[in-house]
């Protein structure tokens, strides 16, 4: 490297830090202020319509039970029915003036294109793209990548198709996209490859469409860490393209890490997302991890790679993080009840 480019180097790194310092204070000012307005004066979705995928059970359907309480009209979608129609129930004795029942699967076009079509004779305000499923195994394991693309068809492509297809009307509205993606989009969880790559491709896709769009349509991207949901009972698309429970390979992974209560955080999300919030971080605690991510990355993957991929026994669900959570009393301080059964909604 010549002594020129050096210098140039130094001189950036320089006029960097002094505008840094110049920007941060007024910047948080206007983060400030904009916080407040938006808690004075939130967003107020009664009547409203809020198209939600993935809304049979998880968070979709908490999302679903907020914006009931609130007085919004719901378009609920997921690929089972009788479970769909059970949370519509619900949500009309919350509040709800009208729910939709939509059964579709956000991974096929031609059905996403369907139900964006049956909401949108009634207008939509609010675009939530929730729809997703787990992976689990170690890349090198994987016999045949092709599995996994059931997984980026729904994570991914099942958020592109429904907002590609609804972004005239909320223009006409001046609505909302609500991305929720996952914190394996900044946290490289071992054993979660595919996952963690098609949560950040989401998590990519709309902070560009935040910027393509500006004020023609809001974007607020919810980055949930673990919370109480089929997933985190265990809910997987294993190596072999199979979906099924596994609550040892969910204890693999996630081992002691503490799970949020479903309702508390589908209640913080669905106020932030009135107060106009640009990103949802719950836990709040997961962003003192980012910036693990960001300041110690290597520390960040040794701790990953120790808790969720190194054996501590003959099996390959004999981690670490598994013999955590196995410790006298852990399992009942870190996980709610609902987690220790392997039962979900098979219809």
């Amino acid at each position: 490297m010549s002594l020129f480019s050096r210098l140039a180097g130094a001189a950036l790194q320089v006029s960097l830090t002094a505008l840094l310092a110049a920007v941060v204070p007024p910047y948080y000012v206007y983060k400030l202020t904009a916080y407040l307005l938006g808690a004075v004066f939130p967003e107020d979705v009664a009547g409203k319509v809020v198209l939600i995928t993935g809304a049979s059970s998880g968070i979709g359907e908490h999302l679903a039970y907020e914006c009931a309480k609130r007085g919004a009209n719901l378009a609920l979608v997921a690929r089972r029915e009788v479970s769909l129609r059970e949370v519509g129930d619900r949500a009309l004795a919350l509040g709800s003036p009208g729910v939709l029942v939509l059964p579709a699967d956000v991974s096929k076009p031609e059905e996403c294109k369907k139900f964006v079509d049956d909401t949108i004779r009634y207008f939509v305000d609010h675009l939530v793209n929730n729809a997703s499923i787990w992976q689990v195994c170690k890349f090198e394991e994987v016999e045949d990548v092709n599995h996994f693309r059931t997984l980026m068809d729904i994570n991914f492509w099942g958020h592109v198709y429904p907002t590609r297809l609804a972004i005239p009307h909320l223009k006409k509205t001046n609505g909302r996209i609500v991305g929720v993606t996952s914190n394996s989009c900044y946290i490289f969880i071992g054993r979660n490859t595919f996952y963690n790559a098609s949560k950040a491709a989401a998590l990519n896709f709309y902070d560009t469409l935040r910027m393509e769009f500006g004020s023609d349509i809001r974007i607020t991207e919810v980055v949930p860490g673990v919370v109480e949901s089929e997933i985190t009972k265990g809910k997987i698309l294993t190596k072999e393209g199979e979906m099924k429970v596994d609550q040892d390979e969910r204890d693999a992974i996630l081992g002691p890490t503490p799970v949020e209560h479903v309702g508390d955080f589908a209640r913080t999300v669905v106020r932030d997302v009135c107060r106009g919030a640009r990103y949802v971080f719950k836990p709040r605690w997961y962003m003192g991890v980012y910036l693990l991510r960001v300041c110690l990355p290597e520390v960040l993957a040794w701790n990953s790679r120790l808790l969720t991929v190194h054996r501590v026994g003959a099996s390959s669900t004999d981690t670490l993080g598994k013999c955590l959570v196995e410790l006298p009393g852990m399992r009942r301080t870190t996980q709610p009840p609902s987690l220790r059964s392997p039962e979900i909604k098979e219809q």
